[in-house]
């Protein structure tokens, strides 16, 4: 069983300014239409089904969702999935909060984490790592990967704001480059892994707010989401 990962930029989709141009959010007031043909072209490009990835209405919560086979619609509240299927790809949609994909592939278990800084300081991460532990990942053997974000270097927030998340989630203090107090969302959340005893991790240092090919909300105001998936292959 192989585990696949695949994080989108803005090119080459059907959506317009200022969604332009791989939008995957239903929820940003967006075209259905360009969405609907963005999700096909993805699925086609990873080589699934479309009904096969599973998408979310996050809402910056910690609700963790076991999927054991493709919903109709996009899962309502739900900031994390888990599954043990292959062929089903998890997705989680983003544009300055952390995307967190998680696998076990002994245990053949994924999980797909929105880590925003309210999410992130109320514990969504651990809830998703439980989950998995209910279908049978360990997390001595669970591999993790932060995708793109904001970086702290770019995230600025007032100083109270800053002490409560560290609080919450120890490692994400920091200085942004113009020395304002500032947070970097990863660092807390891979001290984080370290503490539940994920060690296997990866970061895609992609800052979001920096790189124009990826969507960035920080820096865009209203735009659009990219997508960060996995699923498992068994060949």
């Amino acid at each position: 069983m192989r585990v696949r990962r695949v994080v989108t930029t803005r090119a080459g989709g059907a959506s317009r300014a200022p969604f332009e141009q791989f939008n995957l959010s239903v929820g940003v007031g967006d075209d259905p239409a360009a969405v609907a043909a963005n999700r096909r072209r993805l699925a086609a490009g990873v080589g699934l089904p479309v009904k096969s990835v599973v998408w979310m209405r996050q809402v910056h919560g910690t609700t963790t969702a076991t999927v054991s086979a493709p919903p109709e619609r996009d899962l309502a509240e739900v900031d994390a999935m888990v599954t043990n299927r292959s062929q089903l790809a998890l997705a989680v949609l983003a544009a300055d909060c952390v995307p967190v994909l998680l696998a076990d592939p002994e245990a053949g278990v994924l999980g797909a984490v929105h880590a925003g800084r309210v999410g992130a300081a109320d514990g969504v991460l651990p809830a998703a790592l439980a989950a998995m532990g209910r279908l049978g990942a360990r997390p001595e053997r669970t591999e993790a990967l932060l995708g793109p974000s904001v970086c702290g270097a770019c995230y600025e927030v007032p100083a109270a704001m800053r002490a409560q998340v560290q609080a919450a989630l120890p490692g994400s203090a920091c200085v942004t480059k113009v020395g304002t107090p500032g947070l970097d969302l990863r660092a807390g959340l891979r001290q984080q892994l370290r503490e539940l005893g994920v060690t296997r991790v990866d970061t895609d240092p992609r800052c979001t707010a920096e790189d124009p090919a990826l969507y960035s909300h920080r820096r865009d105001g209203h735009t659009g989401r990219l997508a960060a998936l996995t699923w498992l292959d068994p060949q």
